[in-house]
């Protein structure tokens, strides 16, 4: 395994916190998908023991981002692009609501969100850029008031990160933060179809430019080790 990771000081929460490392590392690419993680490797680079590794190990292969390996021992989980876009239809209809009952409220997402992400869209911290879109996302599903929404929607954002960070590695969609501030716009002005209807427009849209790369990601990928 060739990713560096960033040693964790030893908390209560360490099996969670190597589960988040070793995710974040997914999600942005530095471990790629059919690359193999070995608990030994993870141990000295994070500087624990191997048994929160082995937790945190499990714990993801039980979601579905690593599985076991060829021969022995695990490595990342392949991309399946249909898969996502099934989540992506989930993700939709929780965003959807939660945007209605912000609305009903009149909530105002706080627009630094918004200048944050058009900025970080710039660059190319992929991790920056994937932590800015969920936390304008969670922006609205806190304004809900609703804590179903958002302990729903985690788990997908889970594997939603990982597919996003394959793209943004290679491109982006550079109306992202249009779309956003005009759902947030539409919350705080109290429409809550429209505001419904602005944000499943923006996930169907997310899917169909994400697949579309995606597969393109994929072939590329593909070529190169042929």
């Amino acid at each position: 395994m060739s990713a560096q990771l960033v040693k964790l000081a030893t908390t209560p929460d360490l099996v969670d916190r190597v589960y988040r490392s070793l995710l974040d590392a997914i999600s942005d690419g530095s471990l790629a998908p059919g690359q193999r993680i070995t608990q030994e490797d993870v141990a000295e680079q994070l500087a624990v023991s191997r048994q929160p590794v082995l937790q945190a190990l499990r714990l993801l292969k039980k979601d579905g981002f690593i599985q076991d390996a060829p021969g022995r021992g695990v490595q990342v989980a392949p991309l399946d692009v249909r898969w996502m876009s099934k989540v992506y239809e989930v993700r939709g209809a929780l965003d959807a609501l939660a945007a209605r009952l912000a609305a009903e409220r009149h909530q105002r997402i706080d627009p630094a969100l918004i200048a944050r992400g058009r900025k970080l869209a710039q660059g190319k911290n992929v991790q920056a850029m994937l932590d800015a879109d969920l936390a304008f996302h969670q922006a609205i599903y806190d304004a809900a008031d609703n804590p179903l929404i958002g302990s729903m929607a985690d788990q997908h954002w889970r594997h939603l990160r990982r597919v996003m960070g394959a793209v943004l590695q290679t491109s982006q969609r550079d109306t992202v933060w249009d779309e956003h501030e005009a759902i947030a716009k539409a919350i705080a002005a109290g429409q809550g179809r429209r505001a419904a209807e602005l944000i499943e427009q923006h996930s169907t849209k997310a899917s169909h430019a994400l697949a579309i790369r995606l597969n393109q990601v994929l072939t590329l990928t593909s070529g190169d080790k042929s």
